[in-house]
């Protein structure tokens, strides 16, 4: 079906697109969320999965609903100039790292629209003048944390389904986009330092060779569940395994094979976890080889990381994104500054030489003791942590009690700030406010809710994460006078 051919004979041809189809000589003109690129047949949006913004090609409809489709490009007719070729050979399958058929020029480009398009289209706000995107330096092997998971069957590709004879292999590796049972079993990743790589194929061959039983996501029934791998820019290691059964002679046998292939882990420990979901929040840790924690170095400070604790997942780009939220805080040594969503309170040491005190805050009561803990090895005495929700902590006895904040940093999760945290800030009434989004989306709704109060005076885009379509975005407000 070639949409070119048709539009006049059908007027209405967007309405006979359904799912099944097949769109001939389709032009994709730009890029969406999720690392999606676009298409258009008249007002009907077609998102396209591998697909870079000039490429025509034929595109198959997989899903459609009134106002857009979605297809994945099937037969590439002329390719874009920006399109390059995908480096690991997992591209189309696994989930991550999805942009990397795009020249990494264009994912800078794209970011940085994503950012201004999220401001006008969601906001509502017009924007100042945005400084030119921050890169990263590497672009492979960033990361310094993997989650993976067993899985007793692995997914297969079309050639493999075609070309394997046995269909029941397991698998240690990512979930399959949007199927939980499913796993793709993973034989190198360019996320993380290549000892990740090491560790998980070693630790997948002596499960194979000693008849460990990987874990059957639906029937809920297996050893071997998931493994975490962590690791800092001052070369330490952690390594998590992840048990489904409590069965301590067949898991000490694993763990220390484990400490003899890779003498360089300093943390080793294991999780026996019995419920539905794979989340470690609830879980008990337990440490079997070296110490709780790994140490990770910023300028002159050293931050401990537990199992539990959050940091930001490219440990280079987060020295570039903290340097740029120390510099929007402009400030001189008399400021009370209040940092929210602190985590192990990495941000909040971070600006601490340069403030009065700083005020951390965070729900998650493990990242807060590693966040005091932090402050303690650094000897900075000008810190003070706080667990709970920052809707409920931050009252007016809080702010009493602590200061009134001539600063607030915040940093939430993806899902943005609760309304009730936005107004809480409001109340606080502080000077400035750095706000650092991994969400464009959910940062400007809040932003728009700020704007009553505060001018956006600065905005500063970070990538974080090369070859995906997320972007790290750090604005600056002005209380108004």
């Amino acid at each position: 079906m070639n949409y070119k051919d048709n539009k006049y004979k059908y007027p209405y041809f967007r309405d006979m697109i359904n799912r099944g189809d097949i769109i001939e000589n389709l032009e994709i003109t730009g890029f969406a969320s999720e690392g999606k690129a676009i298409a258009r047949v008249e007002n009907l949006v077609i998102f396209v999965e591998n697909a870079v913004p000039g490429d025509v090609g034929d595109v198959a409809i997989y899903r459609k609903k009134k106002s857009f489709a979605e297809g994945r490009l099937i037969k590439l007719i002329k390719p874009s100039v920006d399109r390059i070729d995908p480096f690991c050979t997992h591209f189309g399958t696994c989930g991550g790292c999805k942009w990397q058929h795009l020249s990494y020029e264009k994912q800078l480009m794209f970011k940085q629209q994503q950012v201004v398009d999220a401001f006008e289209r969601i906001g509502h706000l017009e924007l100042p003048f945005i400084n030119p995107i921050i890169g990263s330096g590497n672009t492979q092997f960033y990361r310094n944390k993997l989650e993976f998971t067993f899985s007793n069957k692995s997914w297969l590709t079309k050639y493999e389904l075609t070309n394997v004879e046995n269909h029941d292999t397991p698998a240690l590796g990512f979930h399959v986009p949007q199927r939980f049972d499913k796993v793709l079993d993973i034989k190198k990743c360019y996320l993380q330092d290549d000892i990740s790589n090491e560790i998980r194929l070693e630790v997948k061959d002596y499960c194979l060779k000693n008849d460990l039983t990987f874990f059957d996501l639906k029937s809920q029934i297996g050893l071997m569940r998931n493994l975490i791998i962590r690791n800092t820019t001052a070369g330490e290691w952690m390594v998590i395994v992840v048990f489904h059964e409590d069965l301590k002679e067949v898991r000490e046998k694993l763990l220390k094979h484990m400490i003899v292939k890779f003498p360089n882990i300093n943390s080793l420990s294991y999780i026996v976890n019995t419920k539905r979901n794979d989340t470690i929040s609830d879980q008990d840790v337990k440490v079997f080889y070296g110490k709780d924690f790994i140490l990770e170095k910023m300028e002159n400070l050293t931050f401990r990381i537990s199992a539990k604790s959050f940091y930001q997942t490219n440990s280079l780009q987060a020295y570039e994104l903290y340097k740029v939220a120390r510099n929007f805080a402009g400030l001189t040594g008399k400021e009370i500054v209040y940092d929210l969503y602190t985590g192990t309170g990495t941000i909040a040491a971070f600006v601490s030489s340069e403030a009065a005190k700083v005020i951390g805050i965070d729900y998650v009561e493990d990242a807060i003791n590693d966040a005091r803990q932090n402050s303690i090895d650094n000897n900075l005495k000008n810190l003070s942590f706080f667990a709970g929700d920052i809707k409920t902590v931050l009252d007016d006895k809080f702010i009493f009690d602590n200061g009134k904040p001539d600063v607030i940093i915040t940093d939430p999760p993806r899902a943005g700030m609760h309304e009730d945290v936005v107004k809480k800030i409001i109340s606080a009434s502080p000077e400035k406010i750095i706000y650092i989004s991994c969400n464009p989306s959910t940062q400007a709704r809040d932003v728009q809710m700020l704007t009553e109060h505060y001018i956006i005076s600065k905005v500063q885009p970070v990538d974080m994460f090369p070859h995906t379509s997320h972007v790290e975005n750090v604005i600056q407000l002005l209380k108004k006078n």
